[in-house]
């Protein structure tokens, strides 16, 4: 049925979805945003399922952005980005209100857009290895359409001490930071995880619905104003020198103009 991630569910109803690109550090690509979305509205809608497990196969959890999904973009009109930055958008926000909970077993790094998906986990337990990052103003380019998740997520103030710098931080500061509720070892990682699961297979599955969908309209649910801003930031930083040569440099293997 998918071609970028797997998708399984087992007889208590909870169901597990693994990003499937593992030789691409399960970078998003296009495919990848299009099947993401279609299954969160398969689990929202399927009553037999009552948790949601997100996951990645492989050592990493995301590397963010498909290295090819990246490069297209910067050859497209600006149109065509604001469509390209709307399709993570869609499938952020379908993750985000999946009227079930959503569990993240963040296995491996996280970096840019992947970073975005722990954020919009209703908990997510990481292995005390990883490492996490926003990255992309290393390239040029913002953490715009996940911003409004990340930091609703995290807090203005939090989200500031990393939102900018593009640095690298550990799964301590993740948890500081509000992005992982724990860290544990890999080998405590499922166990970490089934703790979080089980609690709701006591409860009914409507009210915890109902729950999730109050607590976002008290917390500020990411509202379209602020998804249709954050495309339109991503749009015009695309259009900057700056990331024309941030990308530039990448794709070149080289060190852009800024670095030292």
């Amino acid at each position: 049925m998918f071609e970028t991630i797997k998708m399984a569910v087992d007889s208590r109803g909870v169901a597990t979805l693994t990003l499937a690109r593992e030789d691409k550090h399960n970078a998003m690509s296009a495919l990848m945003l299009a099947e993401l979305t279609q299954a969160a509205a398969d689990l929202g809608n399927d009553e037999a399922v009552r948790v949601v497990v997100l996951t990645g196969a492989g050592k990493s959890f995301c590397a963010g952005g498909d290295l090819g999904w990246m490069r297209d973009q910067r050859d497209m009109d600006a149109e065509t980005r604001a469509v390209e930055a709307g399709k993570l958008a869609t499938m952020l926000g379908a993750l985000n209100t999946l009227p079930k909970p959503l569990i993240g077993r963040v296995q491996g790094n996280a970096f840019g857009g992947g970073v975005g998906m722990a954020a919009v986990c209703d908990v997510a337990i990481g292995i005390d290895s990883l490492k996490m990052g926003l990255t992309e103003t290393r390239l040029g380019i913002i953490p715009a359409t996940i911003g409004p998740y990340v930091v609703a997520r995290m807090g203005e103030g939090r989200a500031r001490r990393v939102f900018m710098s593009g640095r690298l931080f550990d799964a301590s500061e993740a948890v500081d930071l509000g992005l992982l509720a724990h860290a544990v070892s890999a080998e405590d990682l499922d166990a970490a995880v089934e703790r979080e699961v089980v609690p709701y297979l006591s409860c009914a599955p409507g009210a915890v619905a109902a729950a999730k969908k109050l607590a976002l309209d008290l917390g500020g649910i990411a509202t379209d104003e602020a998804v249709a801003m954050s495309i339109d930031a991503l749009s015009a930083r695309w259009e900057s020198e700056e990331a024309a040569e941030g990308i530039g440099a990448f794709f070149a293997k080289r060190k852009a103009r800024w670095m030292p």
